[in-house]
């Protein structure tokens, strides 16, 4: 191992260690539910909070343990000692893959992160004046024109052969049932739909393991083109011989990364990779249960995190610092925020009521890279933010639950990089398309249409007035 890698490895097996202390591991096993029975009772709230909308077997998250984990392997022990490579393939297939399915699946990302025809029809849009996360679900949509004929008359789908779930199976007003089973089965889409030669089966179905490779491989170079493209730059191809992170690096920079960085990314892209049924993949996977393609289903999940509410507090968390300005304001800007009840971005999660586990690998990462660089401006901002977590969680940690969360270094760790606030949240799609791609996998297995309902307080019995008397 590189010593560089080394000195990474030993500051996430700090905060690992530091985390264990804290966590009562036998607890652990013991907030996760056995398989479900259906129908399930569950206290739901508005926005289908705390609903249960199926079983997965991809992620775990303990909010009050503040504990992380994918198909049963610890966020530390894969941020110590594995790679991005490694954990999407982990998401994908249930397991860690050994040294040749590896290497075959490196080979297809190299493979796929060649997207000119797509960048060249992206091109021909202002992506300059567009916002990034737009010019992103635009791509990954002209992405697909390449990988499927789902859009060609000919390949319409028969919608006689496939069973409409989209009625109400009961009145609104009658108590919901569940089912032991998906009631809502369809018949296989590409039947009788003609092939096109040059393009991989699975990939012209859109559909298939090798399309979410194609979307995690395309996602990234995307990203990057949309980062150059907007700072007035050519898209750069990618370099065969580097990897998943350092290739993101090297196209958004047109430089190859330090060492430092490269290894620093690969984290953060472990790090974001999944986190439960959060708004982005719950979107996904709805847009995915009507029998549309992974591609569609994705460009949703990336709609949803453009939302203020999902993605891009890490760029408000900079905003905040640099409004500091001044490691010695920070207590006077702290009691100002509280007595005008100002949101402090960076802290609170709507899962975590403990120290958010990626937050506690991303500090001591973002205080390496700030160190290590010697930008003047970078430390000072590293101040501001230490005497702003200790403020925060001196005040609302033990009362409240409020922590710093995975958003409150990570702007600070991609600044350092050079990377512009702007692309922050496309790099977060970057990571997270490894969980929407297999969580929408895993839940087509025995898809069954989402379909809440809404409870109706209008009126029922109005009568109609002409609109000559209106």
């Amino acid at each position: 191992m590189p010593k560089t890698f080394e000195n990474i490895t030993n500051i996430v097996l700090e905060a690992a260690d530091k985390a264990r202390k804290e966590i009562d591991a036998d607890k652990i096993s013991s907030y996760v539910s056995a398989p479900v029975e259906w129908p399930v009772e569950c206290t739901v709230g508005p926005g289908l909070e705390g609903a249960i909308a199926c079983e997965t077997k991809i992620g775990y998250v303990s909010g009050k343990q503040g504990n992380l984990v994918y198909r049963g392997y610890n966020i530390f022990d894969l941020c110590a000692h594995s790679t991005y490579e490694e954990v999407a393939y982990l998401l994908l297939h249930g397991n860690l893959p050994n040294a040749e399915r590896l290497s075959e699946f490196k080979s297809k990302l190299a493979e796929f992160r060649y997207l000119p025809k797509t960048l060249r029809l992206l091109m021909g849009f202002p992506l300059e004046d567009m916002n990034a996360m737009a010019a992103l679900r635009m791509g990954t949509n002209l992405m697909r024109q390449h990988q499927t004929e789902r859009d060609l008359m000919q390949a319409k789908v028969d919608r006689t052969k496939v069973i409409s779930s989209d009625d109400d199976s009961v009145d609104t007003h009658e108590k919901v049932r569940g089912e032991q089973r998906a009631v809502y089965e369809f018949r296989d889409p590409k039947a009788n739909r003609p092939a096109r030669r040059k393009a991989k089966r699975d990939l012209q179905q859109a559909k298939g393991v090798e399309s979410c490779y194609h979307l995690i491989a395309g996602v990234s170079t995307l990203t990057a083109a949309i980062a150059r493209i907007q700072r007035g730059s050519l898209p750069i191809e990618p370099d065969p011989e580097l990897g998943h992170a350092a290739n993101l690096l090297y196209m958004m920079t047109g430089k190859r990364p330090t060492r430092e960085a490269e290894r620093v990314m690969d984290i953060a892209l472990i790090l974001h990779a999944d986190h439960g049924m959060n708004a982005s993949t719950f979107a996904a996977m709805v847009v995915a249960s009507t029998l549309s393609d992974i591609y569609f289903s994705i460009g949703s999940g990336i709609a949803a995190l453009n939302g203020p509410l999902h993605g891009g507090a890490n760029e408000e968390v900079l905003k905040t610092l640099r409004e500091i300005a001044d490691p010695k304001r920070v207590d006077g800007w702290y009691a100002s925020a509280r007595k005008n009840r100002r949101k402090i971005m960076g802290f609170g999660h709507r899962v975590y009521k403990a120290y958010d586990p990626r937050a506690r690998v991303l500090a001591p990462l973002a205080d390496y890279l700030v160190n290590k660089s010697g930008d003047a401006e970078a430390k000072n901002l590293l101040k501001i933010a230490s005497g702003l977590e200790t403020r925060v969680v001196a005040d609302l940690g033990a009362s409240k639950g409020i922590f710093p969360n995975v958003d409150f270094y990570s702007g600070l760790m991609y600044s350092s990089m050079g990377i512009p606030s702007e692309m922050f949240t496309p790099i977060f799609a970057v990571s997270r398309v490894a969980g929407w791609t297999a969580r929408v996998l895993e839940y087509m297995k025995s898809n069954r249409i989402f379909r809440p309902r809404a409870t109706y307080v209008g009126e029922i019995s109005r009568g109609f007035t002409p609109l000559a008397d209106r």
